[in-house]
């Protein structure tokens, strides 16, 4: 894959879907493709009726998060308790989403974005169908029934896995709602409207750790391969994979 023509190729093997709805996961690193090559790249292989769609998550204004851990391992309490004080809050039209890529954080800021409003998972999209897909994004529901993943598994929406892994499939956490016995419930907090003002809410325990064992089981039929710079591009439908997935996650969670 070289450049903006070659990804054009890739995204034309795999069978991006003119006009529908494409949920992306990427990794840039290493490509030669600059994040704004891949969202023209994207945006055109999708069509004027299409709509492009990426996580914006920000783990880094909670200190419920893997990421608050990491960043204050080894701090003292009166340390921790000042870093604490000086997390910003979550701010839809401006909260940077660093740990989700430059592709990412790219769409979010392109003109025209529109980006839901839950403080630690939201997700940005550009195209015919931003708004729909992604309003009403329950404060309270990280990537649940009241969710756009909801919302996407509805509309039949594709995933690419754009050089990374199933390991970071987002989709697959709406098959964790999904699970019979539910998923057993936590407390999630994060810093909301200022400094210092800090949300608590309820929700299920979200767990990736057993995803690319989840994304490893997915039948072969369901997915379209292709190289894309030395990494796979893999495509395939969101419903059929988050069907497959909550099967595959009973077993795995018995």
């Amino acid at each position: 894959m070289t450049g903006q023509r070659g990804l054009a190729a890739v995204l034309d093997g795999l069978g991006v879907r003119r006009g529908g709805v494409l949920l992306v996961h990427a990794s840039l690193r290493g490509s030669g493709l600059r994040d704004t090559e891949v969202v023209a790249s994207l945006l055109d292989a999708l069509g004027p009726e299409g709509t492009l769609v990426v996580p914006a998550f920000t783990p880094e204004n909670s200190d419920t998060s893997r990421q608050y851990r990491t960043l204050t391992e080894g701090m003292t309490e009166e340390e921790r308790a000042a870093f604490r004080e000086s997390m910003l809050p979550f701010e839809p039209e401006s909260t940077p989403c660093p740990s989700m890529g430059r592709l990412a954080e790219r769409v979010r800021t392109f003109p025209g974005a529109v980006r839901s409003v839950h403080p630690q998972t939201s997700f940005a999209a550009l195209g015919a169908r931003a708004a729909e897909l992604l309003g009403g994004h329950d404060p309270h529901c990280h990537l649940g029934e009241h969710s756009p993943l909801a919302r996407l598994y509805e509309s039949e929406a594709q995933v690419l896995l754009l050089r990374v892994g199933f390991e970071v499939c987002s989709a697959f956490h709406l098959a964790e709602y999904r699970l019979s016995p539910p998923v057993p419930m936590r407390t999630y907090r994060c810093v909301t409207e200022r400094k210092g003002h800090w949300t608590a809410y309820r929700d299920i325990v979200l767990d990736d750790g057993d995803f690319a064992a989840v994304g490893a089981a997915l039948p072969r039929g369901l997915l379209k391969e292709r190289d894309a710079g030395g990494k796979p591009a893999v495509l395939f439908g969101l419903r059929e994979a988050v069907d497959h997935a909550l099967g595959t996650l009973t077993a795995l969670r018995r």
